[in-house]
């Protein structure tokens, strides 16, 4: 039986679809077009403008890493760990999405360290899943997004 998908954190990234459509949902502003992640609803952050109902937008799947480490910590909520499990430290990573002109923060995917990034590295962002750990069998699968650098590497 197929496990159901759940977002980790509901309309921050699309959720249907193939890996190349896969995007991260902000919001952008109609008055003065700033952009927001996560999702801003009902009023303009720009300390500057008077702009009020955001627009959704999908963000750039491709961006430079901005900066970059290890996680030695289990993760605060939402992020779920089973404290009687064996910890696995997980990569950081800060993308600049130059597009849209701002920094976010996410995972990298499975398998990437920081040994295999630099800063202005090229990366994209995919589907991800994140793992609750062993002993979870809640019979649901929790999707988020990941980091993963692009074939090439430079930016």
């Amino acid at each position: 039986m197929p496990r159901k998908r759940i977002p980790v954190v509901s309309g921050w990234f699309t959720e249907d679809g193939t890996e190349e459509d896969f995007r991260l949902l902000g919001t952008r502003c109609p008055l003065c077009s700033s952009v927001f992640f996560p999702p801003q609803q009902g009023f303009c952050r720009n300390p500057g403008c008077t702009g009020g109902e955001l627009a959704e937008v999908p963000l750039s799947r491709h961006g430079t890493v901005w900066s970059y480490t290890d996680g030695r910590y289990r993760p605060p909520a939402p992020y779920l760990s089973d404290p009687e499990a064996p910890w696995e430290p997980y990569t950081l990573v800060a993308v600049e999405l130059a597009a849209e002109r701002m920094v976010v923060l996410g995972q990298a995917a499975p398998g990437v360290g920081v040994e295999d990034l630099a800063v202005g590295m090229a990366v994209e962002a995919v589907p991800g899943v994140m793992d609750a750990g062993p002993g979870d069998d809640d019979g649901v699968v929790r999707t988020t997004w990941h980091w993963r650098p692009v074939a090439g590497g430079a930016a």
